[in-house]
C-alpha cells in the first residue's frame, strides 16, 4: 500500500486529493508543521523535511505536483493523465509545471514574510508584492476558463489537482477574495468535487487520531 507523509494543507494536499480522485488504497502519516523541526525523526525518512513524501514500493517522490501526474499515469487508467500523444499533452505539462512554480511559490513567500520570520525579518513590502505577482499570474488561469470548465483536454485531469491547491493556499492567505470572475467559479467547482471533500475529511480524521493539530499548515502562526 502507499504511504503519504502529509501536514493539514500543506502541498502534500496535492497528493492526497489525487488519491481520493482515483480511489486508491493510501496509507496517511500526519506531521505537525512544520516537520523539520517539529518530527525530527522524519528527517531519516525525507532528508529535507518537507512534505509531501510518497513512497510506493521502491518509488520515494517529494515533490507534489509530480506525484499527481505520476499517480495519474500510473494507477489512473488515463482517467486523469493526458497521453503523450495527446493534442493537450504539452498544455497539460505546462499546468502542471506552472501550479508550483508559478502559482504557489510566491505564495509560500507571503507567509514567510508576514507570519514565518521574526519581528525583525519580516517584510511586509515583500508579501504585498508577492500577493500581487501571484494574482497577476492568474491570468493565465482565467484565459483558459473562459469557454472551458477544467484547464485542458476538455476534461478534470491531474493539472486541476495540482492548480486547485494553488488557489486552496490562496484562500488560506485571504487572496481568494481577489480572483477574477472565471477562476473564482472554477474554485468553487473543485471544492465541490466529491474527491476534494473527502481529502479534507481524511486529513482532519488522520490529524486527529494520530494526536496532531488540526489546524491547517498555511494557518499555523509560529
Amino acid at each position: 500500500m502507499m504511504v503519504l507523509y502529509h501536514c493539514v494543507s500543506a502541498r502534500s494536499f496535492r497528493p492526497l486529493w489525487m488519491l481520493e480522485e482515483l480511489g486508491l488504497p493510501y496509507e496517511l502519516r500526519m506531521l505537525p508543521f512544520p516537520p523539520r523541526v517539529l518530527a525530527r525523526p522524519y528527517l531519516e525518512d525525507n532528508p529535507l523535511g518537507t512534505v509531501p513524501l510518497l513512497v510506493d514500493g521502491p518509488t520515494r517522490m517529494t515533490e507534489s505536483a509530480a506525484i499527481c501526474q505520476y499517480l495519474a499515469a500510473r494507477h489512473g487508467a488515463n482517467a486523469f493523465d493526458v497521453p503523450s500523444d495527446d493534442v493537450a499533452y504539452g498544455a497539460y505539462l505546462n499546468w502542471l509545471h506552472m501550479s508550483d512554480a508559478t502559482l504557489t511559490f510566491p505564495q509560500t513567500l507571503v507567509l514567510r514574510y508576514t507570519h514565518f520570520e521574526p519581528p525583525e525579518r519580516l517584510q511586509p513590502q515583500v508579501a504585498t508584492d508577492y500577493a500581487r505577482w501571484f494574482l497577476a499570474r492568474l491570468r493565465a488561469v482565467e484565459a483558459a476558463l473562459q469557454h472551458a470548465d477544467t484547464l485542458c483536454a476538455g476534461r478534470f485531469t491531474a493539472a486541476d489537482v495540482a492548480v486547485g491547491y494553488a488557489l486552496l493556499l490562496a484562500q488560506h492567505l485571504g487572496l481568494s477574495a481577489q480572483f477574477p470572475p472565471a477562476v473564482a467559479a472554477y474554485w468553487q467547482r473543485l471544492q465541490a468535487r466529491p474527491a476534494y471533500q473527502r481529502a479534507l475529511q481524511a486529513q482532519h480524521q488522520a490529524a486527529l487520531d494520530q494526536g496532531v493539530p488540526t489546524t491547517p499548515s498555511p494557518d499555523i502562526r509560529p
